[in-house]
């Protein structure tokens, strides 16, 4: 925490000084307006940061207030989805990529197409903030703020004790040293993700056993439903069964996971980078690292590759604003700030060339992203309208039922498999009818 609070303190100060050198000029003129921002993925530390953006950047548009609301990540989803439907919509919203054609499909999002090519500011957005950030109807319907991309938190204390001198390379070894490293009293080799947030670690396993990106095949059919797939799912119903993760971990979410490898309970973490700033808080450098996923009998190990971002709602009264206050937020020097305090990776071209960025944490990220032949990363299927709900909803209820034994694996994969191709059948039917 104490890093933490160290970079917002110096972000503060620059913000500070740029907000002095503001008040030199003579800001533009605005009417009195109130921008409406919604975050759904909210911490102290990043609330904080948007706080002291917000401040900045009304201290430049005298007439702009900004008010913000947060909605907490476990209900967000359900608490979202009731206020577009009460009409209660913000101008501009927090979009993490599984909701993004849920509100996109159904022309909920403003087109930011425009808007970006007269921003001179952005010209530098990496190819991916642009391919990503356009997933739905090759449309620009938000601004990536950053990327996510799954890596394997190893705690060095833990396996130096089970007799274990380096991290697993391949998932046979992730589930043996799992195994000796829960022989240890109180101990246990994973902390499984069994509640809100979980799917994209559950379909990692599952690419990754099967050898396959996912979620489709060429013909339309899902990999999700392969005998590969299903024995990836099969893989963490037996590690949560023998002990290898901790039994409540059946509905552990993020700050649960996070929680059970800082403390110790657990040894092995799959995350983003994200968790690195909390992590890095409460942990001595020396005590643990960041590797790359563990190989699957192909080879070849397919990291999920997400991204958050903002988008402006297509019915703000406010879009210009909007858009000065979303160009704001990502500009070059804010982007690195957020992704420093936050933990994404940047959305500008060499940003990851930054310092910060150069350090021996980093390198399990790096190692993923500088290797494809090896290392494949998945994005999900964003542009799906129902991709959220079942990322959010039907996943979460039905893994459970995996690892307490209601339901098989099979039984559990194919359900997914057939609702990813029931949507993706409707999403070619809406484009072919545009």
């Amino acid at each position: 925490m104490a890093r933490t609070k160290n970079i917002i303190s110096g972000w503060l100060l620059k913000t500070a000084a740029a907000a002095l050198l503001l008040g030199m000029a003579t800001p533009p003129v605005w009417a009195d307006t109130t921008l409406k921002v919604v975050e759904v993925i909210p911490s102290p530390a990043r609330t904080a940061l948007l706080q002291q953006e917000f401040a900045t950047f009304e201290a430049s548009h005298p007439g702009i207030k900004v008010q913000l609301t947060s909605l907490p990540w476990g209900e967000a989803f359900e608490k979202f989805l009731n206020m577009v439907q009460a009409g209660d919509t913000p101008d501009v919203v927090e979009m993490p990529d599984r909701w993004l054609g849920l509100y996109a499909n159904n022309a909920q999002l403003a087109d930011l197409g425009s808007y970006l090519r007269k921003t001179p500011d952005l010209a530098n957005l990496s190819d991916r903030a642009l391919q990503f950030g356009s997933a739905v109807r090759g449309t620009l319907y938000e601004i990536p703020y950053g990327f996510y991309v799954r890596g394997l938190f190893w705690n060095r204390t833990l396996f130096a004790k089970a007799g274990l001198t380096a991290p697993p390379a391949t998932l046979d070894e992730f589930v043996a040293d799992s195994k000796k490293i829960s022989a240890l009293p109180g101990k246990y080799g994973y902390c499984l993700r069994g509640g809100p947030g979980g799917f994209s670690g559950i379909t990692m396993f599952m690419n990754t056993m099967d050898g396959k990106p996912g979620y489709f095949k060429a013909d339309g059919s899902s990999t999700l439903s392969d005998p590969g797939a299903i024995q990836g799912l099969q893989l963490l119903e037996t590690m949560y069964k023998d002990g290898s993760a901790p039994p409540d971990s059946v509905n552990w979410g993020f700050n649960e996971i996070v929680a059970g490898f800082d403390s110790g309970t657990c040894a092995m973490l799959d995350q983003d980078p994200d968790a690195l700033i909390g992590i890095a808080g409460k942990m001595d450098p020396s005590a643990f690292a960041v590797a790359p996923i563990p190989v699957g009998p192909s080879g070849k190990a397919f990291p999920t590759l997400g991204y958050g971002g903002w988008a402006i709602f297509a019915n703000s009264e406010h879009k210009d604003e909007a858009w000065s206050l979303l160009s704001f937020m990502v500009s070059p020097a804010n982007n690195l700030s957020w992704s420093k305090v936050v933990g994404t990776l940047p959305i500008y071209k060499n940003a990851e060339q930054n310092a910060y960025f150069q350090t021996d944490k980093f390198k399990g990220w790096f190692t993923e992203l500088n290797d494809p032949a090896k290392y494949d990363l998945v994005t999900p299927p964003t542009y799906l309208e129902g991709f959220g709900d079942l990322y959010d909803n039907i996943s979460i209820k039905t893994f459970q039922q995996v690892l307490l034994g209601q339901r098989t694996a099979k039984d559990v994969a194919d359900q997914w498999a057939a609702y990813l191709v029931a949507q993706l059948k409707a999403y070619k039917a809406n484009k072919n009818a545009d």
